[in-house]
């Protein structure tokens, strides 16, 4: 209840929503999502959807959790660096 509460408080806090907007690490979690989409959108052009069957959708699904894990190494890495 009390979380409820914190949460809807936080979420109404236009201050606090613009300085988190404005954040590096927000900023670079936006990058990345767009990042992924845009590599999510071209891997499905390369691997014709159009006649998706079980089999490749689970190929893709696979391909695509490989691609968000090395990202994500990517930027642990980045982050590592900049230390």
């Amino acid at each position: 209840m009390v979380l409820r509460i914190l949460f809807r408080y936080l979420a109404n806090n236009e201050q606090l929503i613009q300085k988190m907007a404005e954040s590096y690490p927000m900023r670079r979690a936006a990058q990345l999502v767009v990042a992924m989409m845009y590599k999510t959108k071209n891997m499905a052009e390369r691997r014709g959807l159009a006649d998706m069957t079980p089999e490749k959708f689970k190929d893709f699904i696979r391909m695509f959790n490989n691609n968000l894990k090395q990202e994500i190494e990517g930027v642990k890495e980045e982050l590592k660096k900049k230390k």
